[in-house]
């Protein structure tokens, strides 16, 4: 979905507390997975006060142990260390700023998003390829998500700050890439990098918000870092209206190429300021690890489980893929090229089940994550509602161009309905839980149920000759239920979890996220290119028949045909056939959604206190 929000910690171990009036040492095999040690024998503090009950419960279920012996040691990687120490060094004013530049980079982010999200239905007509808009996503969507869990190590292993540049630094690597590109290929590639360090800037950014804000506060501030969408909506759509018009697709990637590492900087700056003020503190000791540059390779290799990695990403792309390309070969389905997509893409599924159990040093999923029961109906919760939210989504923006005739500018206002509906709901939503404290009746008796109100209507109202009164109010409908579900996906893994495992548990459910989204817009494009053409021979008249390739493949052709012509009035009814069946498909997605909400603990914010520090 398009608001996505801010995720938090790993389930499965105790935090330690480290006594203030000692120094953590990062020791052992290296400086990156070390032992948690005071200057004699290894301490671990324990709080001034008992947790309450419904965390102690929450601990328990999610395997942690009642307690740690008093002389036992407790691994902890340097990064995690570094977050620990850092929140008792930030002072009042630091944190205030970098809300506040963060609230910056989110708006540099949303206002970039927006017009690449629109810039890329040209990119590819310019390429003649329209039908691969969403193709052109897949493998970015994909990847975008399963980076999420070696970024959260990279956070874990060499801390915020160097995962935050090497995040914003993807993503200008590839807003210059899209800027350059040639052809359609490029394009892709390029959309790798965009997409892994857009979704990477995000996930620093939550897991800042979920270092610093208590659990019962966490939810409003989650929907507070994704205001800016509120402003940029109504922005962005005449900024790529007049970018087209003047100076096209390339130059506009190209300015924001320049701005987002300028708006970055001063976040990154204050990130490691505070990391060497608590180092110079002697919060944080590294001991050097002594390995070479090949063992320091291999090393990593195994931390971050490149084999599985590769391997998963692999399987997933050749599979996803090959529904999205069986049309452009002359076999279809029966093409040697699909064959080996589906056949090549399983099997390294599969090989990656039995890597992860049998054979990886360091697995590449923490397994241990999936113990309880929140966690597990979270994600397949998320995994639903991306999957039917891109099914339905993805030509949305082509729909409102073509068939009700609307301008760029106003396209894209009408496609932001759900963005600024879910920011404003999503701040109330935050209010709600500070004071009542409930996720599971807020999502399964009014986020899903509106949700799936909204899609319902619109296999009715998406059609040739409706009002688009009708569409706007079913985008209400969702942007409603959208703001609500979006939040509690994220405070729920949040609060069973305990502090050192939210990188882990966001990470996760970004992955869900993205693979749900990747599937969706696999199915999507497999619908489109398996039934728009076929619905164009059926409903365009003879003398248009021969346009058909040109039709189908570049949105200002299907556009410029005049209003009532015949060939126009086949155009949009074509749409609205094929928008017809993709909506009915994402409506039956949503009983899953549905049905996982209920299976939830009914957890209560308001009653669980997950660590110590300065904090909102």
């Amino acid at each position: 979905m398009k608001f996505r929000g801010i995720v938090g910690p790993r389930a499965g171990s105790q935090v330690p507390i480290v006594k203030e009036n000692s120094a953590a040492h990062s020791t052992g095999t290296d400086a990156e997975a070390g032992v948690v040690k005071t200057s004699g024998t290894a301490v671990v503090a324990k709080p001034e006060s008992p947790s309450p009950p419904d965390c102690a419960l929450l601990k328990e279920k999610n395997g942690v142990g009642a307690g740690q012996n008093a002389g036992e040691t407790k691994e902890l990687q340097y990064g995690v260390q570094l977050a620990e120490a850092t929140l008792k060094v930030w002072t009042k004013n630091h944190l205030i700023t970098a809300y506040i530049l963060m609230w910056l980079v989110n708006f540099v982010q949303a206002f970039t998003s927006g017009t690449s999200a629109t810039f890329t239905v040209y990119v590819t007509s310019d390429f003649q390829a329209h039908s691969l808009t969403a193709t052109t996503s897949i493998l970015a969507t994909l990847m975008a998500g399963l980076i999420k869990l070696p970024f959260a190590k990279v956070l874990d292993i060499l801390g915020r700050p160097q995962g935050f540049v090497l995040a914003f630094s993807s993503m200008t690597l590839g807003l210059i890439m899209m800027a350059a590109c040639q052809n359609v290929y490029t394009y892709c590639a390029a959309q790798v990098f965009y997409q892994m360090g857009y979704n990477c800037i995000d996930f620093t950014v939550s897991i800042f918000i979920a270092d610093t804000s208590q659990l019962k506060n966490r939810a409003f501030m989650v929907a507070y870092a994704s205001s800016p969408w509120l402003i940029t909506v109504w922005a962005y759509g005449p900024a790529s209206e007049r970018m087209l018009d003047s100076f096209g697709f390339r130059w506009g990637f190209g300015i924001w190429a320049i701005i987002v590492p300028v708006v970055c900087s001063p976040l990154a700056a204050l990130f490691w300021y505070n990391a060497r003020k608590a180092e110079k503190m002697g919060l944080i000791h590294v001991t050097p690890h002594g390995r070479g540059v090949v063992e320091n390779i291999i090393y990593y290799a195994k931390e971050f489980d490149v084999i599985g990695l590769l391997t998963l990403t692999t399987g997933l792309a050749l599979f996803l893929l090959a529904f999205s390309l069986y049309p452009n070969q002359s076999d279809t389905w029966r093409s040697p090229l699909i064959v080996c997509f589906l056949v090549i893409g399983g099997l390294l599924v599969i090989a990656f089940g039995v890597w992860e159990k049998y054979l990886a040093p360091v697995t590449f999923i923490p397994w241990h994550l999936l113990r309880n029961r929140t966690v597990v109906f979270t994600y397949t919760m998320v995994a639903s509602l991306y999957m039917a939210w891109y099914l339905w989504d993805s030509y949305f923006y082509s729909f409102n161009v073509v068939v009700f005739n609307q301008s760029v500018t106003d396209a894209t206002y009408i496609g932001n309905i759900y963005t600024v509906g879910s920011c404003f709901w999503a701040l109330l939503v935050g209010v709600v839980i500070h004071y009542w404290g409930r996720l599971r009746p807020l999502a399964s008796y009014f986020g899903v149920p509106l949700t799936i109100l909204g899609v319902g209507l619109m296999i009715h109202f998406r059609q040739p000759d409706v009002n688009i009164g009708f569409i706007v109010m079913c985008q209400i409908f969702i942007a409603f239920g959208g703001g609500t579900l979006v939040i509690c996906e994220q405070m729920t893994v949040m609060a069973v979890s305990e502090h050192q495992n939210i990188p882990a548990v966001l990470a996760v459910e970004g992955l869900v996220a993205s693979v749900g989204g990747a599937v969706g817009l696999s199915i999507a494009s497999a619908m489109w290119q398996g039934i728009f053409p076929a619905k164009l021979a059926k409903n365009l008249p003879a003398s248009a028949q021969s346009d058909l390739v040109s039709i189908y493949g570049d949105i200002t052709v299907q556009s410029s045909y005049p209003l009532g012509s015949e060939t126009r009035n086949a155009i949009n009814r074509s749409y609205g056939e094929t928008q017809k069946l993709m909506l009915i498909a994402a409506t039956c997605l949503y009983s899953i959604t549905w049905g996982s909400t209920f299976l939830w603990e009914n957890i209560n914010v308001k009653e669980i206190k997950q660590f110590d520090g300065l904090m909102f």
